[in-house]
Protein backbone atom coordinates (compact mmCIF):
# COMPACT_ATOMS: atom_id res chain seq x y z
CA UNK A 1 0.00 0.00 0.00
CA UNK A 2 1.23 3.55 -0.89
CA UNK A 3 1.38 5.28 2.41
CA UNK A 4 0.90 9.49 2.34
CA UNK A 5 4.38 10.29 3.31
CA UNK A 6 5.52 8.13 0.31
CA UNK A 7 3.39 9.23 -2.22
CA UNK A 8 3.75 13.39 -1.22
CA UNK A 9 7.61 12.45 -1.38
CA UNK A 10 7.02 11.78 -4.97
CA UNK A 11 4.56 14.23 -5.96
CA UNK A 12 7.31 16.81 -4.34
CA UNK A 13 9.90 14.98 -6.31
CA UNK A 14 8.00 14.94 -9.79
CA UNK A 15 5.55 18.04 -9.13
CA UNK A 16 3.33 18.30 -12.33
CA UNK A 17 4.39 14.73 -13.66
CA UNK A 18 1.18 12.25 -14.17
CA UNK A 19 3.57 9.07 -13.73
CA UNK A 20 3.66 8.61 -9.94
CA UNK A 21 0.30 9.09 -9.25
CA UNK A 22 -0.48 6.27 -11.54
CA UNK A 23 2.35 4.17 -10.63
CA UNK A 24 1.11 4.68 -7.08
CA UNK A 25 -2.82 4.18 -7.69
CA UNK A 26 -1.28 0.90 -9.73
CA UNK A 27 0.82 -0.53 -6.88
CA UNK A 28 -2.03 0.41 -4.42
CA UNK A 29 -4.60 -1.48 -6.96
CA UNK A 30 -2.61 -4.41 -6.77
CA UNK A 31 -2.31 -4.74 -3.53
CA UNK A 32 -5.53 -5.55 -2.49
CA UNK A 33 -6.49 -9.37 -2.73
CA UNK A 34 -10.01 -8.36 -4.08
CA UNK A 35 -8.50 -7.40 -6.80
CA UNK A 36 -6.67 -10.42 -7.55
CA UNK A 37 -10.04 -12.42 -7.27
CA UNK A 38 -11.23 -9.97 -10.29
CA UNK A 39 -7.79 -10.45 -12.42
CA UNK A 40 -7.89 -14.41 -11.85
CA UNK A 41 -11.65 -14.63 -12.73
CA UNK A 42 -11.09 -12.69 -15.52
CA UNK A 43 -8.14 -14.34 -16.89
CA UNK A 44 -9.43 -18.05 -16.20
CA UNK A 45 -13.20 -17.74 -16.30
CA UNK A 46 -13.15 -16.75 -20.51
CA UNK A 47 -10.78 -19.80 -21.21
CA UNK A 48 -12.11 -22.31 -18.74
CA UNK A 49 -16.05 -21.61 -20.45
CA UNK A 50 -14.45 -22.25 -24.04
CA UNK A 51 -14.06 -25.98 -22.76
CA UNK A 52 -16.80 -26.69 -20.42
CA UNK A 53 -19.33 -25.81 -23.52
CA UNK A 54 -17.65 -26.92 -26.56
CA UNK A 55 -20.08 -29.93 -26.96
CA UNK A 56 -23.06 -28.10 -26.95
CA UNK A 57 -21.45 -25.09 -28.62
CA UNK A 58 -20.58 -27.28 -31.68
CA UNK A 59 -24.00 -29.28 -31.62
CA UNK A 60 -25.49 -25.88 -31.93
CA UNK A 61 -23.23 -23.70 -34.69
CA UNK A 62 -24.18 -27.68 -36.85
CA UNK A 63 -27.55 -27.59 -35.58
CA UNK A 64 -27.61 -23.84 -37.30
CA UNK A 65 -28.77 -22.17 -33.66
CA UNK A 66 -26.33 -19.70 -34.22
CA UNK A 67 -27.23 -17.32 -36.76
CA UNK A 68 -23.24 -16.27 -37.14
CA UNK A 69 -21.28 -18.95 -36.09
CA UNK A 70 -18.32 -15.94 -35.60
CA UNK A 71 -20.30 -15.37 -32.44
CA UNK A 72 -19.65 -18.64 -30.70
CA UNK A 73 -15.76 -17.73 -30.33
CA UNK A 74 -16.41 -13.93 -28.62
CA UNK A 75 -19.33 -15.52 -26.47
CA UNK A 76 -17.40 -17.01 -23.33
CA UNK A 77 -15.58 -13.52 -23.15
CA UNK A 78 -19.03 -12.56 -21.78
CA UNK A 79 -18.35 -14.06 -18.50
CA UNK A 80 -15.08 -12.75 -18.07
CA UNK A 81 -16.15 -9.13 -18.01
CA UNK A 82 -16.77 -9.78 -14.42
CA UNK A 83 -13.40 -9.10 -13.47
CA UNK A 84 -13.46 -6.21 -14.92
CA UNK A 85 -15.92 -4.72 -13.12
CA UNK A 86 -14.62 -6.52 -9.80
CA UNK A 87 -11.55 -3.83 -10.40
CA UNK A 88 -13.74 -0.73 -11.37
CA UNK A 89 -15.19 -1.03 -8.18
CA UNK A 90 -12.17 -1.78 -5.66
CA UNK A 91 -10.16 0.91 -7.14
CA UNK A 92 -12.70 3.04 -5.20
CA UNK A 93 -14.41 1.30 -2.72
CA UNK A 94 -10.83 0.12 -1.07
CA UNK A 95 -10.38 4.04 0.10
CA UNK A 96 -13.72 3.63 1.81
CA UNK A 97 -12.45 1.43 4.45
CA UNK A 98 -11.08 1.78 7.81
CA UNK A 99 -7.09 2.71 8.52
CA UNK A 100 -7.18 0.51 11.49
CA UNK A 101 -9.06 -0.29 14.79
CA UNK A 102 -7.03 2.00 16.73
CA UNK A 103 -9.13 5.20 14.20
CA UNK A 104 -12.14 3.27 13.80
CA UNK A 105 -13.66 6.67 11.96
CA UNK A 106 -10.71 6.95 9.61
CA UNK A 107 -10.62 5.98 6.10
CA UNK A 108 -7.85 5.16 3.55
CA UNK A 109 -9.10 8.19 1.90
CA UNK A 110 -7.71 10.48 4.16
CA UNK A 111 -4.74 9.56 3.59
CA UNK A 112 -4.94 9.37 -0.12
CA UNK A 113 -6.18 12.79 0.03
CA UNK A 114 -3.28 14.12 2.30
CA UNK A 115 -0.96 12.24 -0.30
CA UNK A 116 -2.77 13.51 -3.11
CA UNK A 117 -5.04 16.74 -2.29
CA UNK A 118 -6.11 17.07 -5.38
CA UNK A 119 -9.16 15.06 -6.29
CA UNK A 120 -9.76 15.51 -10.06
CA UNK A 121 -5.76 14.40 -10.36
CA UNK A 122 -6.49 11.18 -7.65
CA UNK A 123 -9.52 10.29 -9.53
CA UNK A 124 -7.78 10.39 -13.35
CA UNK A 125 -4.98 8.36 -12.16
CA UNK A 126 -6.97 5.60 -10.90
CA UNK A 127 -9.15 5.82 -13.80
CA UNK A 128 -6.13 5.08 -16.03
CA UNK A 129 -4.79 2.68 -13.40
CA UNK A 130 -8.10 0.78 -13.83
CA UNK A 131 -7.60 1.23 -17.70
CA UNK A 132 -4.03 -0.14 -17.89
CA UNK A 133 -4.92 -3.42 -15.55
CA UNK A 134 -8.08 -4.04 -16.91
CA UNK A 135 -6.47 -3.49 -20.81
CA UNK A 136 -3.90 -5.82 -20.32
CA UNK A 137 -6.32 -8.61 -18.45
CA UNK A 138 -8.59 -8.15 -21.78
CA UNK A 139 -6.04 -8.27 -24.19
CA UNK A 140 -4.25 -11.73 -22.77
CA UNK A 141 -8.13 -13.51 -22.26
CA UNK A 142 -9.04 -12.40 -25.60
CA UNK A 143 -5.84 -13.71 -27.52
CA UNK A 144 -6.43 -17.39 -25.22
CA UNK A 145 -10.16 -17.78 -25.49
CA UNK A 146 -10.09 -16.80 -29.16
CA UNK A 147 -7.10 -19.52 -29.83
CA UNK A 148 -8.65 -21.96 -27.53
CA UNK A 149 -12.26 -21.80 -29.47
CA UNK A 150 -10.63 -22.45 -32.78
CA UNK A 151 -8.98 -25.05 -31.18
CA UNK A 152 -11.66 -27.05 -29.78
CA UNK A 153 -14.37 -25.87 -32.47
CA UNK A 154 -11.76 -25.92 -35.69
CA UNK A 155 -13.40 -24.67 -39.16
CA UNK A 156 -16.82 -24.12 -37.37
CA UNK A 157 -15.85 -21.10 -36.51
CA UNK A 158 -14.02 -18.40 -38.60
CA UNK A 159 -10.78 -16.81 -37.80
CA UNK A 160 -11.52 -13.83 -35.33
CA UNK A 161 -10.72 -10.48 -37.03
CA UNK A 162 -8.06 -8.29 -34.98
CA UNK A 163 -10.70 -5.31 -34.70
CA UNK A 164 -13.38 -7.60 -32.85
CA UNK A 165 -10.67 -8.46 -30.51
CA UNK A 166 -9.91 -5.07 -30.36
CA UNK A 167 -13.52 -3.59 -29.59
CA UNK A 168 -13.73 -6.87 -26.78
CA UNK A 169 -10.55 -5.02 -24.97
CA UNK A 170 -12.13 -1.92 -25.46
CA UNK A 171 -15.90 -3.23 -23.81
CA UNK A 172 -13.60 -4.59 -20.66
CA UNK A 173 -12.24 -1.24 -20.57
CA UNK A 174 -15.17 1.00 -20.73
CA UNK A 175 -16.82 -1.34 -18.30
CA UNK A 176 -14.52 -0.99 -15.72
CA UNK A 177 -14.67 2.62 -15.90
CA UNK A 178 -18.59 2.02 -15.93
CA UNK A 179 -17.88 0.29 -12.66
CA UNK A 180 -15.74 2.83 -11.52
CA UNK A 181 -18.33 5.41 -12.35
CA UNK A 182 -21.09 4.08 -10.25
CA UNK A 183 -18.98 3.18 -7.18
CA UNK A 184 -17.96 7.09 -7.22
CA UNK A 185 -22.05 7.79 -6.84
CA UNK A 186 -22.64 5.10 -4.53
CA UNK A 187 -19.98 5.21 -2.55
CA UNK A 188 -20.70 1.24 -1.66
CA UNK A 189 -18.45 -1.63 -3.62
CA UNK A 190 -20.73 -3.62 -2.18
CA UNK A 191 -24.28 -2.19 -3.79
CA UNK A 192 -22.30 -1.09 -7.16
CA UNK A 193 -20.83 -4.88 -7.40
CA UNK A 194 -24.64 -6.27 -6.18
CA UNK A 195 -26.30 -4.73 -9.17
CA UNK A 196 -23.84 -5.35 -11.51
CA UNK A 197 -23.07 -8.94 -11.13
CA UNK A 198 -27.10 -9.35 -10.84
CA UNK A 199 -27.70 -7.49 -13.80
CA UNK A 200 -25.17 -8.89 -16.02
CA UNK A 201 -25.18 -12.83 -14.69
CA UNK A 202 -28.65 -13.56 -12.76
CA UNK A 203 -31.28 -11.65 -14.57
CA UNK A 204 -30.46 -8.68 -16.83
CA UNK A 205 -33.27 -5.62 -16.29
CA UNK A 206 -31.51 -3.92 -19.09
CA UNK A 207 -32.24 -6.98 -21.84
CA UNK A 208 -36.05 -7.86 -20.35
CA UNK A 209 -36.22 -3.81 -20.53
CA UNK A 210 -35.58 -4.28 -24.71
CA UNK A 211 -38.52 -6.64 -24.80
CA UNK A 212 -40.31 -3.14 -23.67
CA UNK A 213 -38.72 -0.91 -25.82
CA UNK A 214 -35.96 -1.19 -28.56
CA UNK A 215 -34.71 1.99 -27.17
CA UNK A 216 -33.06 -0.33 -23.86
CA UNK A 217 -31.13 -1.72 -25.99
CA UNK A 218 -29.13 1.08 -25.96
CA UNK A 219 -28.20 1.12 -22.40
CA UNK A 220 -24.25 0.69 -21.36
CA UNK A 221 -24.42 -2.56 -20.73
CA UNK A 222 -26.44 -4.11 -23.48
CA UNK A 223 -25.24 -1.61 -26.07
CA UNK A 224 -21.89 -2.51 -25.49
CA UNK A 225 -21.90 -6.09 -26.94
CA UNK A 226 -22.66 -4.92 -30.00
CA UNK A 227 -19.21 -3.44 -30.29
CA UNK A 228 -17.94 -7.50 -30.99
CA UNK A 229 -20.77 -9.78 -31.45
CA UNK A 230 -22.88 -9.36 -34.39
CA UNK A 231 -26.31 -10.95 -33.09
CA UNK A 232 -27.31 -9.16 -29.97
CA UNK A 233 -30.84 -9.37 -28.65
CA UNK A 234 -33.62 -8.19 -31.47
CA UNK A 235 -31.94 -4.53 -32.51
CA UNK A 236 -28.84 -4.09 -34.64
CA UNK A 237 -26.48 -1.63 -33.74
CA UNK A 238 -23.43 -0.94 -35.66
CA UNK A 239 -19.94 -2.03 -33.91
CA UNK A 240 -18.95 2.06 -34.13
CA UNK A 241 -21.79 3.31 -32.82
CA UNK A 242 -22.11 0.70 -30.19
CA UNK A 243 -18.75 2.28 -29.07
CA UNK A 244 -19.68 5.83 -29.59
CA UNK A 245 -22.99 5.61 -27.19
CA UNK A 246 -21.01 3.52 -24.45
CA UNK A 247 -18.20 5.92 -24.35
CA UNK A 248 -20.67 8.47 -23.95
CA UNK A 249 -22.72 6.32 -21.50
CA UNK A 250 -19.65 6.30 -19.57
CA UNK A 251 -18.02 9.69 -19.71
CA UNK A 252 -21.14 11.06 -18.31
CA UNK A 253 -21.53 9.12 -15.11
CA UNK A 254 -17.45 9.89 -14.86
CA UNK A 255 -18.11 13.40 -14.53
CA UNK A 256 -21.42 13.19 -12.17
CA UNK A 257 -19.52 11.04 -9.86
CA UNK A 258 -16.38 13.08 -9.67
CA UNK A 259 -18.83 16.02 -9.44
CA UNK A 260 -19.98 14.27 -6.29
CA UNK A 261 -16.35 13.24 -5.04
CA UNK A 262 -15.53 16.61 -4.79
CA UNK A 263 -18.60 17.54 -3.09
CA UNK A 264 -18.42 15.03 -0.50
CA UNK A 265 -16.65 14.95 2.77
CA UNK A 266 -13.43 11.70 2.50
Amino acid sequence: MVNGHGAAGQGGAVKGSWGWPVRAELRKLLSLPTAWVGLVLGLVAAPLLVFVSAGGTRKAIEEGFHADPSDAAFQPLAIGLLGALILGVVVLSSEYTSTGDDAPGARQLQATLAAMPRRGRLLVAKGVALSLLVAAQGAITSVATLALSRMVLGDLVPAPSPGRAAAVVLYWVLLGLLAYALTLIFRSGIVTLTVLIVNSSVVSVSYLLTKVTPLAAYLPDIVGAHMFLHQVGDVHIAPVTAGVVMTAWVAALLALGGWLFRRREP
